[in-house]
């Protein structure tokens, strides 16, 4: 058996066992587009933490968790008559075709900055007002941030150098303590997202991504929380009672772990 047919019955049998549970399961049953929705959020930041702890293990896990979600929305589907998983499938493979004129037609490229331009351009052919009309709403905002400026920057609207980003920053900083210095709070709140936001602009001239760089330091610090914790219980003193001199020993331990 060769491995593409060995997938393609892997694949029936994941769509075998959806209709019987469709048929058979009580709660399955019940479910629906609706119902389904925070949980497939759920399991879509699951697979992010599988892949930001690179426990490839847990990632092969959670995207079958993903696909399940996947075929669910597809027998719902298919039951309304509104679409089954073959039309998810083919209309995938219809967009990537599309939008690779460089792979299926004849459209040269010299690098990947030109496939995102070629592919933002495409969208706007095929009937969308805005560049910016893929960005989901209910992103969080640090993610829609990020997408945001990549879908501009894809049309041309961006800084040529990365010093120009961080001069920006650096001016959204100025604006800031401006506006904390005269106290008007809608106006720091205001001014504080220009700043997260520019900043979250230069993530993407360093090559990093704002979101990872972020979690990555909510990790460290609770690692390093933890590790607080656990000196405060060996020595019976809960922290509210330590002072911050006596927390701060611990802590640079923990920054040597």
């Amino acid at each position: 058996m060769s491995n593409k047919t060995a997938q393609l019955k892997a694949f029936e049998r994941l769509l075998v066992i959806m209709d019987e549970l469709r048929e058979q399961c009580p709660w399955d049953k019940k479910q629906t587009m609706e119902s389904l929705r925070h949980l497939t959020i759920e399991e879509v930041y699951e697979l992010g933490d599988a892949i930001l702890d690179r426990d490839l293990d847990e990632v092969k896990k959670e995207l079958g968790d993903v696909l399940l979600h996947i075929i669910f929305y597809s027998k719902i589907a298919s039951e309304t008559k509104d679409f089954d998983i073959a039309d998810v499938c083919h209309s995938i493979c219809d967009k990537l075709v599309e939008r690779h004129p460089h792979i299926y037609a004849d459209v040269k490229v010299e690098n990947e900055e030109e496939v995102k331009r070629n592919w933002e351009q495409l969208k706007l052919k095929e009937g969308k007002k805005s560049v910016l009309e893929g960005v989901p709403k209910s992103l969080p905002a640090m993610v829609k941030a990020n997408r945001i400026q990549d879908k501009v920057a894809g049309v041309g609207f961006d800084w040529e150098k990365p010093e120009q980003v961080f001069e920006k920053v650096e001016e959204e900083l100025t604006e800031l303590r401006s506006e904390i210095a005269k106290g008007n709070q809608d106006a720091i709140e205001s001014e504080f997202g220009d700043v997260l936001f520019s900043m979250i602009n230069y993530a993407r001239f360093l090559k990093v991504n704002p979101e990872n760089a972020l979690e990555r330091t909510n990790k460290k610090f609770i690692k390093r929380f933890q590790y607080l914790e656990s000196k405060s219980k060996e020595l019976n003193k809960p922290l509210k009672d330590m002072t911050l001199t006596e927390m701060d020993v611990f802590w640079e331990e923990a920054k040597l772990l």
